[in-house]
């Protein structure tokens, strides 16, 4: 029996696991000796190759003859694309293009969508899916910090006394994160879940806080106040590596138990505990996911928990940190590579001169020095008319991004658009030239997972018909655009990265297929990775503590819409579901969009379990079914958002926040209704 090992393709845990050849088929087995997963895999991992061979999945290219997309050779579908991009440029400059990267492909990939964006088209407009998950942990944790990473290994919960989980539904996003977690409780740590829903993980808590939607600032400010005023801070560490303590001790001042309280709806004796224990335990390692970022304060929100964590030094030390736990497989390296308009890879800036000067000499060309449009701005310009051409590899944002008709309207403004994928998703539906990609297993390559460890990805099988890997699509069309980037092989585009990249520079494919991966930064090849950022100074040399004040959600409920609508995700169901949704086994467990409704709000509404429903808010409507559940609390109800025939994003608001860009996805009012 063949086997190969390689990296699961769903969320940032990076588990190990073998792709073996039986009877025919190819199937996903734990990696046994694996440090994260410890020859465990979720649900997902174990099914992480039956999408593969789906009769949907894209063997050949597509380009659209009037209303219909029809199958054509894939160098014809390369020209039309070439063609589009090349119009674009040529009506309204190398700006009117965009370009979205894909968090679900391989880092060799996103850098190859940002080489071509920026060296062969000329703009910093490429964007991907963090702009829609961690892009405010990028923004606040490079401020206050200097670097917007997790800081500490996902083993570092093995040596933690303390667990501080706020807005992450564990268990459900992250299973092998989450079961860590429960081994922890098991064995003593203390844990601590801050989340308005009572979930899986709130319930084997030792304290629970169910925070009003939105209101972890003045939760987290007043867990501070406790702190300084009952002398809980770890005055050294403040005194030798932080700064602007004074300006945070002042800004907390006004968030007293009493009014927190009363903002949260969580009791000021809960409040104290919280603080207590996450304060004098030595080993406290705080998590956070999108409960935290999917606001219109989702920046400060993160500099509020990085204030908790640097106050009490629980930040450059073992079994602690400050650890955002990323959504998708290649999230962190797709930002790693530079898959951001502000940024080339590394997190060197587009306006330094200095990094600027480095690609420019190595790529034979000048780069554009402004910052480019975010994914919400590049939509935006698209309805304006000023963005006339897309290219958008492996995600769906007609699914995932926020008020779906303004999503949908901006497409089909553009002149044209261009997809690259393995499922006709509901994006590629709209667009002029699909282009059919290869998946993890039919290319080489590396991911970087939510702890910066980066891990191989290894070719088990050849791509079906014309499929490619994206970086051969997408040499293939710099190449018609008359300015090849001269990419012959992962490795080598691996290798250019690396030249580029300080935090990469120690890296090579050789390198990590000696063992389970390294932890960026590694400068050199001598140097071992590290695991745990900051130990005796951070990146920006002191952290900065810095003031945040309490932000409401951009939309509140009235009498129209009284009920506050929070999105998350299912255990079975991954992103926008084009790989688990054709997975049986997968599917046969959450086949459906549905509501989960507090049994308050269900009775006064006549809605019984199960029961067809209409939920709408101020952008749109849809149609699903209710579970009535102890879970959300009153005046609350969630979806799931993998389903595109109940769209939840046809109900999500687009306001954003003014650091990050990200849109308040996690908040909104909606009114809930038996469906007619």
């Amino acid at each position: 029996m063949e086997s190969v090992r390689t990296t699961c393709p769903f969320c940032a845990v990076g588990c190990g696991i073998v792709l073996q050849h039986a009877g025919g088929a190819l199937r996903a087995v734990p990696m046994a000796d694996h440090p994260v997963s410890r020859g465990q895999l979720c649900v997902k991992g174990w099914s992480a190759t039956t999408a593969l061979t789906h009769p949907e999945r894209l063997t050949g290219a597509l380009v659209r003859r009037g209303e219909r997309l029809v199958p054509v050779p894939l160098d014809e579908a390369l020209d039309a694309a070439a063609e589009a991009l090349r119009a674009a440029v040529q009506d309204g400059g190398p700006d009117a293009v965009g370009v979205i990267a894909s968090a679900r492909a391989t880092n060799e990939d996103a850098f190859a969508a940002m080489k071509l964006a920026r060296a062969v088209i000329g703009t910093n407009n490429v964007d991907h899916c963090a702009r829609v998950c961690h892009a405010p942990s990028v923004a606040g944790l490079s401020r206050t910090l200097g670097s917007g990473a997790m800081t500490n290994p996902i083993a570092d919960i093995d040596r933690a006394d303390c667990l501080l989980v706020v807005g992450s539904d564990t268990t459900e996003n992250h299973p092998i994160i989450g079961a860590r977690m429960i081994e922890a409780k098991a064995r003593g740590a203390r844990l601590v879940v801050v989340d308005p829903r009572h979930t899986r993980l709130a319930g084997l808590a030792d304290l629970h806080l169910p925070i009003r939607l939105g209101t972890d600032i003045p939760l987290l400010n007043g867990m501070i106040r406790v702190i300084l005023e009952r002398g809980w801070e770890a005055r050294d560490y403040l005194a030798t590596r932080c700064e602007n303590l004074p300006a945070l001790r002042a800004s907390v001042e006004a968030f007293t138990l009493e009014r927190v309280a009363r903002a949260t709806g969580v009791g000021a004796d809960a409040i104290v505990e919280a603080a207590r224990i996450y304060a004098t335990t030595e080993r406290a390692f705080l998590a956070y996911c999108l409960g935290i970022t999917q606001h219109v304060c989702g920046t400060e929100n993160v500099i509020a928990l990085s204030n908790l964590a640097l106050v009490t030094g629980h930040v450059g030390v073992d079994g602690a940190g400050i650890n955002p736990l990323r959504g998708q497989n290649n999230v962190q390296g797709a930002c790693d590579m530079g898959a951001l308009p502000d940024v080339l890879s590394g997190y060197q800036r587009v306006d330094d001169d200095h990094a600027r000067h480095a690609f420019e000499a190595r790529w034979g060309r000048p780069l554009p020095s402004q910052p480019g449009l975010t994914a919400p701005a590049m939509q935006r310009a698209a309805r304006d008319g000023a963005l006339r051409c897309m290219l958008i590899l492996g995600e769906d944002p007609v699914v995932t991004d926020a008020a779906q008709h303004t999503v949908q309207r901006a497409l089909g403004s553009l002149d044209a658009l261009v997809v690259i994928d393995l499922f006709l998703n509901e994006t590629a539906k709209l667009a002029d030239v699909v282009l059919p990609a290869a998946s993890f297993a039919e290319k080489e390559g590396t991911f970087t997972s939510t702890e910066r460890r980066v891990q191989r990805v290894r070719r088990a099988l050849d791509p079906p018909g014309e499929a490619r890997a994206d970086w051969q699509l997408l040499e293939a069309l710099a190449t018609r655009l008359g300015r090849p980037m001269g990419f012959t092989s992962a490795a080598a585009i691996f290798d250019e990265m690396a030249s580029l990249t300080p935090i990469y520079a120690g890296m090579s494919h050789a390198r990590l297929d000696a063992g389970p991966g390294l932890h960026w930064p590694c400068p050199d090849p001598h140097h071992p990775g590290t695991p745990v950022l900051h130990r005796d100074r951070f990146t920006r040399g002191k952290a900065r503590l810095i003031p945040v004040v309490d932000t409401l959600p951009a939309e509140l409920p009235d009498a129209e819409y009284p009920l506050q609508l929070t999105t998350c995700r299912l255990h079975h169901q991954y992103g926008c579901g084009s790989m688990t949704r054709r997975a049986p086994l997968l599917e046969r467990e959450n086949p459906r969009g549905l509501v989960w409704i507090n049994p308050r709000d269900a009775h006064a509404r006549a809605i019984a379990d199960d029961t067809p429903v209409r939920v709408r808010s101020r952008r749109g409507e849809l149609a699903t079914h209710a579970v009535i559940t102890e879970q959300v609390p009153p005046g609350v109800v969630a979806m799931p958002y993998h389903f595109a025939e109940a769209p939840t994003n046809i109900l999500t608001n687009d306001a954003l926040d003014p650091i990050s860009r990200m849109p308040e996805l996690k908040v909104c009012a909606v009114q809930v209704e038996v469906a007619s």
